[in-house]
Formats: C-alpha cells, structure tokens, sequence
C-alpha cells in the first residue's frame, strides 16, 4: 500500500510503534495526513482552494512533539526539515533568513527524488561500474588524442549551446579516450569481469579518479543560497571539475562510480521539477521553540523583536512562492507543525494572524512512570533494545529484570520533578550512568551473560539520585 494511502488508524498504529502516549496528538496528525490524499483525489481547481491545517504542539521537552513529526514524515517518505524558531531574525538584522527552512526542504526533495531516480538506473549504471572497474583493474596504453581542429569546433559549439540557454558540460572522461587493446589484455579482462560478477576481487584495491569535494565546497556561498542562487552549479558547469585520485577497495569503489553512472543517466531538469512538486505537496516543516518568538518570552531590550520574525514567517505560512536555486516553489500546500513548551507564555500571545495559521492545536500531556516503563521497551527502538543490542557487539548478552527496569523508570521520573522536567530524555541520561562500567570494561570482560536488576540499579545510580545536589550535576 502507498503510504499516503494509509487510513488515519494505520497511521496512529504506525506512530503506536515508536512514540508512547499523546493519543490525541496522533489522531490530529493522522487527520492532516489523510487530508492531503482525499486532497488528490479533487478536481484540480477544488485542490487549488484546499490548503492544509497546519498544527500547534504544545508541551514541555521531551515528550514527543519532533519525533511525532520526524516519524509521520518517514512513514510517508516525506520531505522534511526541523527548524529552531530563535535561530531566525528580523529582515535586516544578521542571522537566519525565515525563508531557508523552505529552501531547506527543497534540499531534502531533491535529494530523495534523486535516491529515487538513482534506484531505477541502478541495474545499468552497475553494469557500466563494472566495465569501468575492468578497465581501471586492467588498463591498456591510451592513444594519444588528434586533434584536427577539433577544438575550435567544439568550442563554436559550446557558444552555440550557451547562446541557445544550455550550459556546456566541460567534463572529460578518462574512460572514453580511444585505447590500444591487445589480445591479451582483452582475454585478463574477461578474466576479470567473470570475478568481479562472483564478488571475488570486493576487497582489492584501486586507483580511481574522483570529483574533488573542496572545489564543490568553495563555491557553496550562504549569500547566494539565500537568494536562490546555485553559484558553485553554475560555475561547476563552466569549468571543469578538479579531479584527484585516491586507492580503495573495489566495493567502495564501485559504489562512487555506480552514482557517476547514474548522474548520467537521469535528467537533472526532471529531478527538480519532481522534487519541487513534491516538496510543495507533501513537504512537512516543523518550527520548535516557537514560544520564544512571543512577545512574553524572555529578551533583553537590545534584542531583534521577536514579533519582526513572527511576522516574516507570516506569508510563508500563508502561502507565498519562493525562489530555489532548483526553481520558484509555493508555499500553499506544505504542512506547517510549530512546537512549543509554552511554559512562561501562552499561544494567544503569538500575533492573531499567525495564531490563526495554526489552527489545529494539540496539547501533549506530560510522561507519567508508566509511560516511562513502555518508552524503555515496547517501541520498535526501545532504548533498552538499544544498549542491548550495543553492548552485544562485545559479545556479552545483557538482560533487564521487569523491577530493573520500573527501578529505572521511578528514577527517572523521580529526577524530573526533582529537577528540570526533561521528559523522555532523562531516560538516555540514566541509563547511560547506569551502564558506564560495562560500556567501559565491555571489550575486556570474559563474562558472557550479565543480568541487570533493581539491586544493580540502586547500586549504581539510586544514592546519586537520593542526593539532590549530586543528581543536580550528574543525572
């Protein structure tokens, strides 16, 4: 079944699997979720007027609002990007641009249509790694090229092409120069490419040349970025890439040549009309710590005014198009979640306008004890199935009594409202005090098999928690 086929059910049941508790909070964005597939199934100009309703989290760290949000987005293979609300300022003042969370998102989109594409040439950019790999394993002596003005053509046709909005691909290919074949460099790479289709040669090293990473990082300027200008791509297709070679096993090699191959084989025009599309139709953008953009929040009378960003999130909530270095995209359809603890501020001081925005809110409800016990080992990626699972590369077996396991839980619970409320990740703290010893001595201990029980909890971390200005610094 496709994902965004799903019923709002399976989707809260998909959610079941990783994140404990906040049954409402699923359901809304089980809701949300469904809501963008009935949309598809409109008449176009009816899926013009339907626009998402973007959703307000409310509730204390640590309870789930991004993980909620990050796995809805997995389930429906989904762009997505998590964003900090303090990280942005006022236009005119130095810091984030509110409109790079939307370029952000075209980043991740592009990236998975690209993935996607790739998967689907992969058979035969394979097939064109392995005739690669024959040639670099075996080389012949390369002849040397003619050139019978044959550069002033190519470049009359390089201006033809620029005049005509093409950009020239400057690339040489090692590979395509003409070479001198024997007989018997022939019959070695028969030779050859019979053992590299039976996984023989995996781990024999090669010279290949690659593309250079520093040259593609000295034209990536955040100046441009943020006006949606691709300068290292543009000037990358002008001038060739600097190329250096470097020795590594044949599989790892494969692996930077097969995506060679595939950059050949798809169409980039394609890649980012069909990343574009599906950023602005089922791209999700999570805001966190939006509370501290109200005018209640905490600031200094120097600081940037918080409402200038409440206000330059406005129209890209509301729905504006954005220039992307991939091409303009619009911001109706993609699904807002703003998060927030709102602990010394309420969401009615956020501005009426972007209140309104938001019109689905969910309050997430504190993690009690019991919510603790399930969080440690009935999620697909429990933590105790974690520390389990790393504990056992050392080929030593752990195991967690039932009252171990609660000990941990009452503990944790415990340090919460002894202290800042942290939510679920006071477990990771715990646990990671708990299991220091045997994380240390792991690699030098001939002990197969260690039961871990409330005995051993209380032990390790019970006179830590008993001392409140102990467990201030260390839990």
């Amino acid at each position: 079944m496709d994902p965004i086929t799903k019923t709002p059910k399976e989707i809260v049941g998909l959610l079941d699997q990783y994140v404990i508790g906040q049954a409402d909070a699923k359901k809304s964005i089980a809701i949300a979720l469904r809501n963008r597939y009935r949309r598809m199934q409109l008449s176009s100009d009816m899926q013009d007027e339907i626009t998402p309703k973007n959703m307000l989290m409310i509730g204390p760290t640590g309870v789930g609002k991004t993980e909620l949000a990050r796995r809805l987005a997995k389930i429906v293979k989904a762009p997505f990007v998590k964003v900090e609300a303090t990280k942005f300022t006022e236009v005119g003042y130095v810091g984030g641009d509110v409109e790079s969370m939307v370029r952000d998102l075209v980043d991740v989109a592009v990236r998975m249509e690209k993935d996607t594409q790739f998967e689907t040439v992969r058979a035969e950019a394979v097939k064109r790694a392995n005739k690669r790999l024959v040639k670099l394993l075996v080389p012949a002596i390369k002849k040397a090229k003619k050139n019978n003005g044959a550069d002033f053509s190519n470049l009359m046709t390089m201006f033809q092409d620029m005049q005509q909005g093409k950009m020239p691909d400057m690339q040489a290919n090692d590979d395509e120069q003409p070479e001198d074949v024997t007989e018997d460099v022939k019959n070695q790479r028969m030779s050859v490419a019979d053992q590299l289709a039976k996984g023989l040669l995996e781990s024999q090293e090669v010279e290949i040349e690659t593309d250079d990473p520093k040259q593609s990082m000295a034209g990536n300027n955040p100046m441009m970025n943020q006006m949606g200008i691709d300068l290292s791509d543009t000037l990358g297709q002008m001038m060739p890439k600097k190329r250096i070679k470097r020795t590594m096993p044949v599989s790892e090699a494969r692996e930077i040549l097969v995506r060679e191959e595939s950059e050949k084989l798809v169409n980039d025009a394609d890649i980012n009309h069909d990343a574009i599309e599906r950023a602005q139709n089922t791209g999700i953008i999570f805001i966190d710590e939006v509370d501290k953009i109200t005018s209640k929040s905490k600031q200094n009378s120097g600081e940037v005014s918080r409402e200038g960003v409440q206000r330059d999130i406005l129209p890209i909530v509301e729905g504006t198009q954005i220039q992307t270095k991939f091409g303009p995209i619009n911001t109706d359809h993609i699904l807002f979640i703003a998060a927030g603890a709102f602990a010394e501020s309420k969401p009615s001081d956020l501005i009426a306008e972007l209140q309104g925005r938001f019109p689905i809110r969910v309050e997430l409800d504190d993690l009690s004890q019991e919510d603790f016990v399930k969080i440690l080992t009935e999620p697909n990626n429990a933590l105790i199935k974690q520390y389990i699972a790393l504990i056992g590369t050392d080929n030593i077996k752990v195991t967690f009594t039932i009252e171990a396991i609660n000990r941990i839980a009452e503990l944790a619970y415990q340090l919460n409202h002894e202290n800042q409320n942290i939510g679920a990740r006071r477990l990771h703290t715990v646990l990671e005090k708990l299991l220091e010893d045997l994380l240390y001595e792991g690699p030098d201990m001939q002990m197969g098999d260690i039961t871990i029980t409330e005995s051993y909890v209380n032990e390790k971390i019970g006179n830590i928690v008993e001392d409140k200005d102990l467990s201030r610094y260390i839990l």
